[in-house]
């Protein structure tokens, strides 16, 4: 049986064993595949996995050998269900692998903001504290979490980590999601949205990008907020309307933003985000831990192991 990884690399550089899916057939490894390739590469092939490389309808049609498809991530848009489904071929998903990883990286950007770690540690070794009449300066002042309002716009299971996150912190933590009926754990309080944005002093995003949610972060929304409050998104790059946020940063409308996802990943050049100053940008690598990606990788092993028997895990059509 041919198994081949269109584009593994973002998952296992070089830091993972794919030997457990040696033990299931003859594995053909791509660190990456153009579109023109996916065809070629995978024509002989029972089993894909892939994590961004496009399976469409019209390439589907072209694999007659092709029963399962595992994606190397949550988001199945990469694939076309509906043809996957309608030529008998499973797709599976990685739901769940790596909340902790990304909630970390929300209070990566949040410290940023409020620590100042790497502005400062810049100046040290620039020769500003060698140079200062004190035992200690701040370049500007650096502010508490305790006390403070988080927001949180979605509640699954990362925005749940982060709220556990932000209450050890002492903050307040507020939520929005689509069922205002939601048992929310104890220091969690929901809220109409409107309101959620006008009350918190963070708004961090942790929603899926639907017809709905697609610039939700708009310049409307951006004057709800308040002029001292911080934009963290680590969900989908789509959820902002990015000049928006751009021009709200650059006039003070809004004091600081931590992204680590973007409309278009890699961004163009000329990304108006890439732009301004006060905001913070990670490469879409929040889910990217070591353990994060042993987890996803060990996941997606074991959908595959239990559909060569016969049943399913985590199938999504």
């Amino acid at each position: 049986m041919k198994i081949v990884v269109l584009d593994g690399y973002t998952l296992n550089p070089g830091d993972l064993s794919w030997q457990p899916l040696e033990q299931m057939g003859s594995v053909s490894y791509y660190d990456r595949t153009d579109p023109a390739e996916v065809q070629l590469r995978s024509q002989d092939a029972a089993i894909i996995l892939t994590n961004k490389t496009a399976l469409d309808s019209a390439l589907l049609a072209q694999l007659p050998k092709l029963k399962y498809i595992g994606v190397l991530a949550t988001g199945t848009n990469v694939v076309d269900i509906d043809t996957a489904r309608a030529l008998g071929i499973v797709v599976t998903n990685v739901p769940g692998y790596g909340p902790d990883a990304v909630a970390q990286m929300v209070f990566a950007h949040i410290l940023q903001a409020t620590q100042q770690v790497s502005r400062h540690s810049d100046a040290v070794k620039s020769g500003a504290w060698s140079e200062s009449a004190d035992f200690c300066f701040t370049l500007s002042p650096l502010q508490s979490l305790k006390g403070k309002t988080l927001g949180l716009i979605g509640f699954g299971d990362i925005g749940k980590t982060v709220a556990q996150i932000a209450i050890a912190f002492g903050m307040q933590v507020v939520v929005n999601t689509r069922n205002a009926d939601l048992k929310l754990p104890k220091g969690c309080t929901w809220l109409e949205q409107q309101q959620l944005l006008k009350q918190a002093d963070i708004v961090s995003l942790h929603c899926p990008l639907t017809a709905e949610t697609e610039k939700l972060i708009n310049a409307a929304s951006l004057k709800t907020m308040k002029r001292s409050a911080m934009l963290i998104n680590t969900a989908r790059g789509g959820l902002i309307d990015e000049a928006a946020l751009a021009a709200a940063l650059d006039t003070g409308q809004l004091a600081y933003a931590g992204v680590d996802v973007l409309s278009t990943e890699p961004p163009a050049i000329d990304n108006p985000l890439l732009k301004v100053n006060n905001i913070s940008i990670s490469p879409h690598n929040a889910w990217a831990t070591i353990e994060a990606r042993q987890n996803l990788l060990n996941i997606a092993v074991a959908n595959l192991q239990s559909f060569l028997m016969g049943k399913s895990q985590n199938q999504v059509n």
